[in-house]
Parts: structure tokens; C-alpha cells; sequence
């Protein structure tokens, strides 16, 4: 059997990162939940992280400044990353940001589940 993807979701509202966290579970990933959005590039070196599920606005942090850091550095700049965010215009400042994808809130959990295994290629 293959290993279980594992997957560092980054989101200040704990209640939407626990929930997605039990979600995941149950679709078979190993699930890491931060609400530090400065911690993310040393989680995922630390855990060795499939994919960043990242929300766009987290306390005083813009999630696209913290995927930018991703993509700049060279241990992490591979990690697949989908952000998110309830925000109508935030799709294509996400992608350039450097976002592989992204899903607006409130979604539909075969919708993420659909782009995450398309990003990790399954």
C-alpha cells in the first residue's frame, strides 16, 4: 500500500482546520494543521509535506506573501501549494503568487479532494 499523502493545511479559523483535517482523514491523508502561517516552510521540511493547503488571509499574514516565500526558497519552492479563500477577486493573485491552484470558500470537499489529487498527480 502505498504511503498516505501528507498534507500541511495553513488556516488561522481552527474550526475550518480542524474540520478539514478530519475530513482528509477520512480520505486517507495524513493531515498537519497550523494557525501560524510563519511556521509553514519549517513544517513542511520537518514533516516532508505532499501538498500546502493554504487560505489567502490569516491573522496579519497575506497567504500569498507566505506562498511566494515557498516558491523562493529552494528546500520548499517544489511543494505543490492550492490556497484558498472566501474572496472573489483572489483566484489570480493566488496564482501569481505562485499557487499551483486554487478553491474559493466555501467549496465542496469532492471538489478539493478532485484538485488535490490532480495536483499530486492521482
Amino acid at each position: 500500500m502505498e504511503e498516505n499523502s501528507k498534507i500541511l493545511v495553513v488556516d488561522d479559523d481552527s474550526g475550518i482546520g480542524e474540520m478539514l483535517k478530519t475530513l482528509l482523514e477520512f480520505y486517507g491523508y495524513e493531515v498537519i494543521v497550523t494557525e501560524k502561517p510563519l511556521e509553514t516552510q519549517d513544517l513542511i521540511l520537518q514533516h516532508n509535506i505532499d501538498i500546502v493547503l493554504l487560505d489567502m488571509l490569516i491573522s496579519g499574514v497575506n497567504g500569498t506573501d507566505v506562498c511566494a516565500e515557498i516558491r523562493e526558497n529552494p528546500e520548499t519552492q517544489d511543494t505543490p501549494v492550492l490556497m484558498m479563500s472566501a474572496l472573489h477577486d483572489a483566484g489570480p493573485k493566488c496564482k501569481e503568487a505562485g499557487a499551483n491552484d486554487f478553491i474559493a470558500k466555501p467549496f465542496e470537499m469532492e471538489d478539493l479532494i478532485k484538485k488535490i489529487n490532480g495536483i499530486l498527480g492521482k
